[in-house]
């Protein structure tokens, strides 16, 4: 390593850290206004077992639905104020509470900017006008694209249902259902047989058998330039302002989702190429030239059935761990805000194409970039200057520092504390990359099987 530290880089480093704490502090503070996507979740969940209902077996009715779905969609709604309510949230409310349960009144169609919402809401008053009015067929056809709406205005209104609410789309939801409450479980208890099978290894042995590997030769303020001033000031503050410009030029024509699609993925290119360059230029700085075929981060794919074993065993083991640290979360914190905003876009995106875009960032260019970045260079580093167990916590902390949501802090910190053991176990970042890329499938996957 190069002992001689100018008074430029010094500098740098300075400026860099100041900037990163300001970034840091104003990203988890501004996490405690956005919304937890838990809410939209449970709702989703609660909206296709409605839809599923019809199709679900006798014996298995009691098991998959305790409750009648729409009674807690609003109880869970009449908990929170009709303000804070999204305008779909809003009309859901309005259309499934007897006119003794809510009084429509003029004001509320002031709430609302959906030209077809409002319409409901002129027809919903005028049915409790006169119990003999019925709506026109055609109001039902306004929301053909939001089954569950459509089915909810088909039972308040007595329409018939049957052209889109039909058998096979029951027994698609049915599948759905299943799936969402059976697979996680599944994975929970794979994963839990395994941790503890290896738990037992690990003490019969008395040691964890960690594998060499090969930390490029940088030193700590070299890792500050790159978090803070690559990944931070670069990528996260400077980046922004010219893929989110050149974005808003080239879509002014296309829809809002795929727009905004589009500004995540090349957000996230964008953010890349900064720290990626800065780690060109450090491996440069000692090795005088980038030879890709060195394999500098150790990413070790051959042979590629163990790269994907290592990842897809770490991926199964982080999972009860991390359900374990949500769920004491969720026992000590009741309202816990600032989900990921791209839960949320994920979870009501409509647009095929956009989807992929959305598909492609969280599944495989964030966790190779993320890996690169935390696992590659910083994990080596900090296990050659503190030990292994310091450098895992550390970079793990880091990791889930730099997504910015005090909420996520202890499961992504337990997720980092995951790929840093199955980096360091299986000698292989091509491990941690597979592993991550799983995780952020299964999220992908489950907000997928949400969509109504």
């Amino acid at each position: 390593m190069n002992k001689n530290i100018s008074k430029t880089k010094l500098f740098l480093v300075f400026i860099s850290l100041i900037i990163t704490f300001f970034v840091w502090q104003q990203g988890l503070r501004d996490s405690l206004s956005r919304p937890s996507v838990s809410f939209d979740i449970s709702q989703k969940e609660k909206e296709i077992a409605e839809l599923a209902s019809p199709a679900i077996p006798r014996n298995l009715k009691n098991l998959l639905i305790i409750n009648d779905p729409i009674d807690e969609i609003k109880n869970s709604f009449s908990e929170i104020s009709f303000d804070q309510l999204t305008e779909r949230n809003k009309l859901i409310l309005i259309i499934s509470s007897n006119k003794n349960e809510i009084n429509i009144k003029n004001e509320y169609l002031n709430t609302f900017d959906n030209e077809s919402y409002k319409l409901v809401i002129e027809n919903l008053r005028k049915s409790y006008e006169d119990n003999s009015f019925q709506p026109s067929n055609n109001l039902l056809y306004l929301f053909k694209e939001d089954r569950f709406l459509y089915h909810l205005l088909s039972k308040r209104f007595d329409f018939d249902e049957s052209q889109l609410i039909t058998n096979k789309l029951s027994q698609k939801m049915f599948l759905k259902i299943i799936a969402i409450r059976f697979l996680p479980l599944l994975s929970i208890v794979v994963g839990l047989l395994i941790l503890l099978r290896t738990l037992w290894s690990v003490v019969a042995l008395r040691k964890i058998e960690w594998k060499e590997f090969k930390p490029l030769d940088l030193d700590l303020l070299d890792m500050v330039l790159l978090i803070s001033g690559g990944f931070v000031v670069l990528g996260e503050v400077i980046s922004p302002l010219f893929s989110i410009t050149l974005v808003e030029l080239a879509t002014s024509n296309l829809s809002i989702e795929l727009t905004q699609s589009l500004k995540i993925f090349f957000g996230y290119l964008f953010m890349a190429i900064p720290p990626l360059l800065i780690i060109f230029y450090q491996i440069k700085s000692f090795d005088n030239q980038f030879i890709l075929k060195k394999d500098y981060f150790q990413f070790n794919f051959l042979p590629i059935k163990d790269s994907i074993f290592q990842g897809f065993k770490g991926f199964l083991m982080i999972i009860p761990i991390v359900f374990l640290v949500s769920l004491i979360m969720n026992l000590l914190i009741e309202n816990q805000n600032g989900s990921n905003p791209l839960l949320e876009i994920v979870l009501n995106n409509n647009n095929y194409f956009a989807f992929i875009l959305l598909f492609l960032t969280t599944t495989f260019l964030a966790p190779f970039f993320e890996e690169v970045i935390f696992r590659g260079v910083l994990l080596p580093i900090l296990s050659r200057e503190f030990g292994i167990i310091l450098g895992i916590t550390i970079s793990a902390f880091i990791f889930a520092l730099a997504h910015l949501s005090i909420s996520e802090m202890l499961p992504l910190f337990t997720l980092g504390v995951g790929l840093g053991i199955t980096r360091l176990v299986s000698g292989r970042l091509s491990s941690s990359v597979i592993m991550h890329s799983l995780w952020n499938g299964m999220t992908f996957l489950n907000l997928f099987l949400l969509r109504t």
